[in-house]
């Protein structure tokens, strides 16, 4: 039976290989340690290997996230747009691919409003995805005001 620390781990695990099969998402080593996601130029968030995901979103829709407990407050940039969550066990997985995927969307969206994003992000369909995940009211519009 694996001892909770390599239950996280394995779960930490297979979001990095998850995450990292996505349509342009490179994963690579981040700066402080742990394994960093990023959409072009754009970090959408990283995970240490002991469960801290911190992931990166518009102000506005890290706020309603929180709000709604999605996710806490970023444990060290607290005015940012960033948050973090703690994978404590692997019945945390659904939930952080959730909070990451909706990263990786909102990223995506910003991009695609670029000339060159357009063009590279075309085969990502925002709209309907959104539309799969369950999203509440508040974290719809959030997320729209981009």
């Amino acid at each position: 039976m694996a001892s909770e620390r390599e239950e996280v781990a394995n779960t930490v695990e297979r979001l990095v290989e998850e995450a990292g099969g996505w349509d342009h998402v490179t994963v690579d080593e981040h700066r402080f340690g742990g394994t960093e996601f990023r959409v072009g130029p754009r970090e959408i968030g990283h995970v240490h290997a002991w469960g801290m995901l911190d992931i990166a979103y518009l102000r506005k829709l890290r706020d309603v996230l929180i709000d709604e407990g999605h996710t806490g407050i970023h444990h060290l940039l607290a005015e940012s747009g960033w948050t973090t969550y703690y994978v404590e066990s692997a019945a945390d997985y659904d939930h952080a691919r959730w909070l990451l995927r909706l990263s990786y969307l909102y990223h995506v969206a910003v991009l695609q409003q670029t000339p060159a994003g357009a063009e590279e992000f075309v085969d990502v369909d925002v709209a309907a995805e959104l539309d799969t995940m369950d999203l509440g009211d508040d974290v719809r519009a959030a997320f729209e005001r981009r």
